[in-house]
């Protein structure tokens, strides 16, 4: 039972750590998850939310977020959004509207979180 528990607990910890750290050497488009106490990175924005045991809370509050790697995306593309974070320079929002993977926070109603962005410079 002793080597059961060492090894969950070994698990566990690998999985919190992967979820926290930043992504490293992501390309162009990549999607990485990470737990939300993790500020998205410059370059990044959130793409999605959900909720995950391994990044700690007892409750179901979203707690984990999908962001997207925008640097070196082409001029032109348009990515979907949410709008928990700030869009790099060079990217403008063409629009904004609710949507139920961008939920970051509980009770937060029906409200527009999400964008529909396009790289201009």
């Amino acid at each position: 039972m002793t080597r059961f528990r060492a090894t969950t607990m070994a698990f566990a910890a690998a999985a919190a750590l992967a979820l926290t750290a930043a992504p490293a050497q992501a390309a162009p488009g990549d999607v990485t998850t990470t737990c939300a106490s993790t500020a998205t990175p410059a370059g990044y924005v959130d793409v999605s939310w959900g909720y995950s045991a391994s990044c700690g809370t007892q409750n179901f509050d979203p707690n984990i977020k999908q962001i997207k790697q925008l640097t070196g995306l082409p001029i032109g593309t348009v990515v979907q959004a949410c709008g928990s974070t700030y869009y790099p320079v060079g990217w403008v929002q063409t629009a904004s509207y609710y949507s139920s993977s961008c939920v970051a926070f509980p009770n937060s109603g029906f409200n527009n979180n999400a964008w529909t962005l396009k790289r201009v410079s």
